[in-house]
């Protein structure tokens, strides 16, 4: 065999050879991204969804104080605009459950009251769905820096006669 042919082959084997070398150092990566994915806690958040007006650099617990606040103040004005009260003897509460996308959009998923409030007031769940439809813009909670779902509830308490 002759020098240039010698030469070919080598660079032969030597493509065969990297091209095997990248694909190991793929298969390499993909595996510690799957290890990593495997070990996140997928039911906790790096931040809280947040309005406009409330400190993305504030800590976790802030956050959620700034967002609880302002959905709480949105529903209690909503409320108070059609001026719901209850014949009750106990506390009324409803939770309302809901769903805020990775886009921010929001959902309401559930609405869970006692039946003597569903009979007084049947007109509730629409209200409080319409309700969310003009909240302000949200900011999605983050994980790893990654806008994703989260799922809320929310107490409300009614006015008692």
């Amino acid at each position: 065999m002759g020098t240039v042919q010698r030469f070919l082959v080598f660079l032969f084997l030597l493509a065969l050879g990297s091209c095997n070398f990248f694909e190991s150092k793929e298969n390499r990566t993909q595996e510690l991204i799957n290890a990593e994915l495997r070990e996140m806690d997928w039911n906790s958040i790096d931040s809280y969804p947040l309005f406009l007006d409330c400190d993305e650099t504030a800590t976790k617990p802030i956050q959620r104080q700034c967002f609880e606040r302002k959905i709480t103040h949105h529903f209690e004005a909503t409320l108070n605009e059609f001026e719901f009260t209850v014949d009750s003897e106990r506390n009324a509460v409803v939770d309302v459950i809901f769903v805020i996308d990775a886009e921010g959009k929001i959902s309401v998923v559930d609405i869970i009251k006692d039946a003597s409030i569903l009979k007084q007031m049947p007109e509730f769940d629409g209200i409080i769905t319409q309700s969310l439809k003009s909240i302000p813009p949200i900011a999605p909670a983050l994980k790893r820096g990654i806008p994703v779902r989260t799922k809320f509830k929310i107490p409300v308490q009614l006015n008692t006669k």
